[in-house]
C-alpha cells in the first residue's frame, strides 16, 4: 500500500458495513466495501471521490502481499468499492483488507475457484436466503461463519423494503421517505436500509468468512413484483404504473449492486442490470445463477396474495420467469456442460405445491413455477434433454426446507426423477404458510414427490459436494429471539452422482 496519509472527513467507524468477496473465479474474486460511518442516514461521507487502497495476500497477517492496488470510491456510487483482483492462483484462500486515508478495515477470508479441467476434488457451500431484519436475529449467519465454507449461495430477499414495525426495539426498519405504503421508492430509501441490515455483525461476519455468489428475488425491489409491473393488488399511493416503477426498480437495482461483491456493470439511472450468470468450480460443479425477477412476466390471474387455482399456471402459455435470451442462455450452459454436478440456482420453488383448504378447489402459489407451468415444464424438459449430468435445483423463498424429487410432468409420479431440489429455511424470514401440519397433510395427499418438509425453524442448508455424492444438511437454528443461539442439524440427504433423486443419509 502507499503510506497511510489522514483524509479530511475518514474517521474511524468509516467501514462501518465491513467487508466483502464475491463470485470467485479460478484466478480473481470480487472484493467490496462501502465507505459509511453513518449508514442508515445517507452514509455520512463528504460529496466527493476518495481513494481507496487494497491488498490480498496468502496470509491473514499480509507478510506475504500478491496484489494491491487503489480504486476510487465515488460519491455517485454512494461510495462503494468493487476490485475486480485477478492474478490469482487457483483453488486456493486468500486474505483482502483496504484502507481509506489511515483507517484500516477488517480482514476478510476469500477462496478462489478449482482452476478448469481440474477433475475431482471437494466443494462446501452454505445455501440461504430471506433474512427479514424486523423478524428476529440471525445465529444462522454465525453458524455458517463458523462452518468456513467455500463460498455462500444467496437466492435473494437479502433485505426487505417494509416500514418500520418489529417485536424487538433494535430491530426496527429504517424509515423511508414516503412512510405508511410498506414500501421503499428513492435510492436513498434503499441505502438506508442496505446500510441497516449489512450493519448486523452476523452478517458481516458471514461476509468476512468466504465469499458470495448472490442474486435478487423480489424483495430487494417490491413484494411479488413482475418485471417492470409491481405488486399485484396495489392500490391508491401504493400503486404505479411501469414508467413510475421503472425508476424505482432503478434506485433498487443501482443500491443492490453498491452493496452486493457482484461482477456486474450497472448503468445508473436503468431499470436493467443483468446479473445471471456462470460459475464453474473445476470440472466438480457448474452454477448457474438464474435471475427469475428482472424478465418475468405477471402472475396469471394477477392475485392480491399470490394465490390461485391450478389452472391458471396450467394455462399460462405466454408465461416465463427467466425472459427468453435468459432461458436460451440457460439449455445452451446444460447442453455445453461438462461438469460432474450441474446446478441451477434461483429463487421459488421449482416443485409443484398443490394444497386444499376446507375443500376448495386445488390451489397454488402463482408466484412459483407452478403459476408458469409451461415454462416449468420446458426448463425441466431441457435439463432431461441435454444430459447434463446430476442436475440439481437450488431455491429459497417460501421460508421453509424442502427436499423435492422433479419430474418433468408432477401429475405422473410414475415418470422418472431427472433432478433433485433443494429448498433452504430462511435465515430469520416467518413461516407464512397456513400451518405445518396442514401443509404436511396436503404434501401426503398431493404432493408425493416432496422428501422432506420443515417450517417451524430457521436457517441455512449446508451443502458438501465431491465427484461421487451431493450432501445437504438442512441446519436450524434453536431460535432467533436472541442474538446467539445453538445450531444442529435436523436431517441430511444425499444425491448420489448418476442416480436422481435424494436419499436420507
Amino acid at each position: 500500500m502507499r503510506a497511510a496519509t489522514p483524509i479530511p472527513g475518514i474517521r474511524d467507524g468509516v467501514f462501518s458495513l465491513g467487508v466483502a468477496s464475491g463470485d470467485p473465479l479460478p484466478d480473481g474474486v470480487i472484493l467490496w466495501t462501502r465507505l459509511a460511518p453513518e449508514p442508515t442516514s445517507g452514509g455520512g461521507m463528504p460529496l466527493r471521490d476518495i481513494e481507496v487502497d487494497w491488498q490480498i495476500a496468502r496470509d491473514e497477517k499480509f507478510a506475504d502481499v500478491v496484489r494491491g492496488g487503489t480504486q476510487l470510491a465515488t460519491a455517485s456510487f454512494a461510495h462503494s468499492v468493487h476490485v475486480d483482483a485477478r492474478g490469482l492462483e487457483p483453488g486456493r484462500d486468500y486474505f483482502y483488507r483496504f484502507r481509506a486515508g489511515d483507517v484500516l478495515s477488517p480482514v476478510g477470508r476469500t477462496r478462489t475457484a478449482a482452476a478448469a479441467g481440474s477433475a475431482g476434488g471437494q466443494l462446501a457451500f452454505a445455501l440461504a436466503s430471506c433474512q427479514d431484519f424486523q423478524n428476529g436475529y440471525w445465529p444462522a449467519f454465525d453458524a455458517i461463519a463458523a462452518d468456513h465454507p467455500d463460498f455462500v449461495l444467496h437466492v435473494g430477499d437479502y433485505i426487505y423494503e417494509y416500514d418500520p414495525d418489529s417485536d424487538y426495539a433494535d430491530r426496527r426498519h429504517t424509515t423511508p421517505e414516503k412512510p405508511g405504503i410498506d414500501q421503499l421508492q428513492t435510492l436513498a430509501d434503499y441505502r438506508n436500509r442496505y446500510g441497516q441490515y449489512k450493519s448486523d455483525p452476523a452478517l458481516q461476519a458471514a461476509h468476512l468468512a468466504a465469499p458470495w455468489v448472490v442474486t435478487w428475488d423480489d424483495h430487494e425491489t417490491e413484494n411479488n413484483y413482475a418485471g417492470l409491473v409491481d405488486e399485484s393488488g396495489d392500490t391508491g399511493d401504493k400503486h404505479q404504473d411501469q414508467a413510475t416503477f421503472a425508476k424505482q426498480r432503478a434506485a433498487a437495482y443501482q443500491a443492490y449492486y453498491e452493496h452486493m461483491p457482484i461482477r456486474a456493470e450497472l448503468d445508473p439511472g436503468s431499470p436493467d442490470l443483468r446479473i445471471y450468470r456462470r460459475l464453474s468450480f473445476g470440472d466438480l460443479l457448474t452454477l448457474n445463477v438464474l435471475d427469475t425477477r428482472q424478465y418475468r412476466t405477471p402472475q396469471p390471474g394477477s392475485p392480491a396474495d399470490g394465490i390461485g387455482a391450478v389452472s391458471l399456471g396450467r394455462d399460462n402459455a405466454a408465461g416465463t420467469m427467466t425472459g427468453a435470451e435468459q432461458e436460451k442462455w440457460l439449455v445452451d450452459g446444460l447442453r455445453a456442460s461438462r461438469s460432474r454436478w450441474n446446478v441451477i440456482a434461483q429463487q421459488t420453488m421449482m416443485a409443484q405445491l398443490h394444497g386444499q383448504l376446507n375443500g376448495s378447489e386445488t390451489l397454488t402459489n402463482l408466484d412459483q413455477a407452478d403459476g408458469y407451468l409451461p415454462y416449468r415444464t420446458r426448463i425441466l424438459s431441457a435439463v432431461r434433454d441435454s444430459k447434463a449430468a446430476n442436475p440439481v435445483v437450488l431455491s429459497g423463498d417460501i421460508h421453509c426446507a424442502w427436499v423435492n424429487d422433479l419430474r418433468v410432468d408432477f401429475d405422473r409420479p410414475e415418470t422418472p426423477v431427472i433432478a433433485t431440489e433443494f429448498v433452504c429455511t430462511s435465515i430469520s424470514s416467518g413461516f407464512f404458510l397456513v400451518s405445518e401440519d396442514f401443509v404436511k397433510e396436503n404434501n401426503a395427499r398431493l404432493n408425493p414427490h416432496v422428501r422432506y418438509f420443515r417450517g417451524d425453524r430457521r436457517g441455512y442448508t449446508r451443502v458438501t459436494v465431491t465427484n461421487d455424492e451431493w450432501r445437504s444438511d438442512m441446519r436450524v437454528v434453536e431460535t432467533i429471539e436472541k442474538r446467539t443461539a445453538p445450531t444442529s442439524t435436523d436431517q441430511t440427504w444425499v444425491v448420489e452422482a448418476g442416480k436422481p433423486g435424494a436419499t436420507r443419509a
